[in-house]
């Protein structure tokens, strides 16, 4: 399949996908796309209230929808969910289409970031310190298998964006 100018951010949540997808877009001059907000746009309903109303299988096919329904899409950067990638074969149709970016932090540098931000995000609220780093070092442990298949994996703790532009501008020889 042709890639057609797409970079995908991928990560865990917190890891800032949607603050270097927006920089790295600006400075490539190209549309930006944040997949969680297309998804509440889709469905008329926010994150937090999708997984209370229907769970999260119902919401992981939605995403994968509407994922997908940027394929044709060109210059583009993507900021996808924490999840995106480890469900239905959404990995592989992100390096059959575009670039990927993995966006690595520690599960200290995870744990920080989110203790902020609980409550907007329904896969860790009401988690103590204690269990939110249990939770996030289960689930990266496990989602790294996917993460790990990025064409760039870059540290997100003090991301250097001219570093990643650059990166991805040879990447994709342009």
């Amino acid at each position: 399949m042709i890639k057609n100018n797409k970079v995908y951010i991928i990560g865990f949540m917190g890891c800032g996908k949607s603050t270097a997808g927006k920089k790295l877009a600006s400075l490539l001059g190209w549309s930006f796309v944040d997949l969680d907000r297309k998804i509440e746009k889709h469905t008329g309903k926010t994150i937090p209230e999708l997984f209370s109303e229907y769970g999260e299988d119902y919401f992981r096919k939605v995403e994968t929808e509407v994922l997908k329904s940027h394929k044709s899409q060109a210059n583009v950067v993507i900021s996808t969910g924490g999840g995106s990638p480890c469900y239905d074969d959404n990995m592989d149709f992100m390096l059959e289409t575009g670039v990927t970016v993995y966006l690595k932090l520690t599960p200290d540098q995870l744990k920080t970031r989110l203790a902020k931000s609980k409550t907007d995000r329904p896969l860790i609220m009401g988690l103590s310190k204690d269990g939110l780093l249990s939770f996030i070092e289960e689930k990266l442990t496990n989602r790294e298998k996917w993460y790990n298949q990025a064409q760039i994996i870059i540290e997100g703790i003090d991301l250097n964006i001219s570093v990643l532009y650059s990166t991805v501008r040879t990447s994709l020889n342009i």
